[in-house]
């Protein structure tokens, strides 16, 4: 994982974690650690992640919402680590509130690459069927008893009060071509396989890579059982024309999803601009990726 400075304080987060309180929580839960140097903190929107000497990260959620995601993560991606072929943040140790701090948090291993989000679009395409693999690999049934997620996987009906508003109410960029997208999802088919595992926000925040390979898949914070298209929505989010069409055939290679599918999943790509877009100021690459995915929508 690759640090930066951290944005300006994101107006949801409820709680911060600087390292005097996060060496406090080592120190009462996990002493055998508690001698590491905390450095390098990165801040998201749900999460803040401190490194841990050099193997290891603290992840913390910063706000209500985010706790269950973190016991998602916890419960259930040691088990699929062990089914993916690229590197993912399965928990190693688990700690639980105290010294003021309400949440449940993570001892992580930290995980090679840069995020790419900061890397330039075009030399994203060499690992796109690294993508469509790793994708393919977690995109199997989940049991009954998976996580659910409102947010994703779902039926694109059940988003659309929210979705329609968001993209039918602001100045957006593509606005025509964004709700073109989102309107030719709702009228496909639904979706009518038995729930999928699925990572629920693999844009490019969310993965790691060096200048050939995708090294990490990380954040599985909204992992679910649903709807596969909600992961497929990256191939509009994470690259240009020929990074799209090399991690299309790759995936239609593996999985060979229907028309319907792919139609969807840009929905779902369409869906994401506004909230990428929501906080520019705080987090600029994520607005950035939701201009690009807008551009992308609009060019086909």
């Amino acid at each position: 994982m690759s640090t930066a400075p951290g944005p300006p304080r994101h107006p949801k987060i409820e709680v911060d974690v600087d390292a005097a309180l996060a060496h406090a929580l080592l120190a009462d839960q996990h002493p055998d650690l508690a001698g590491l140097p905390v450095h390098g903190r990165v801040h998201g929107w749900d999460n803040l992640t401190w490194r841990l000497g050099d193997a290891l990260a603290l992840r913390f959620p910063v706000r209500g919402a985010a706790a269950p995601l973190v016991e998602h993560e916890q419960r259930w991606l040691p088990r699929l680590a062990e089914t993916l072929p690229v590197a993912v943040p399965a928990p190693v140790r688990v700690g639980r509130a105290g010294a003021g701090y309400p949440w449940p948090w993570s001892v992580v291993p930290w995980l090679p690459g840069d995020v790419v989000a900061a890397r330039p679009v075009a030399g994203r395409t060499v690992w796109a069927p690294a993508l469509a693999e790793a994708l393919a690999a977690l995109h199997t049934p989940a049991p009954p008893h998976a996580s659910h997620n409102p947010f994703r996987g779902v039926p694109l009906a059940d988003r659309d009060a929210v979705v329609g508003a968001r993209l039918a109410g602001t100045t957006l960029p593509h606005r025509d071509a964004l709700l073109r997208a989102w309107h030719d999802g709702l009228a496909a088919p639904a979706w009518d396989g038995p729930p999928m595992w699925v990572h629920g926000d693999p844009h490019p925040g969310n993965l790691l890579a060096d200048a050939r390979t995708l090294t990490a898949m990380i954040d599985f914070g909204d992992l679910c059982a649903g709807d596969p298209a909600s992961d497929l929505a990256t191939a509009w989010m994470t690259f240009d024309d020929a990074g799209r069409a090399a991690f299309v055939a790759r995936t239609q290679e593996l999985r060979g999803w229907d028309g319907a599918t792919w139609v969807r999943a840009r929905a779902w790509a369409a869906s994401y601009v506004p909230v990428l877009l929501a906080h520019p100021d705080e987090y600029p690459l994520m607005a950035a990726v939701g201009r690009a995915t807008a551009d992308h929508l609009a060019a086909g």
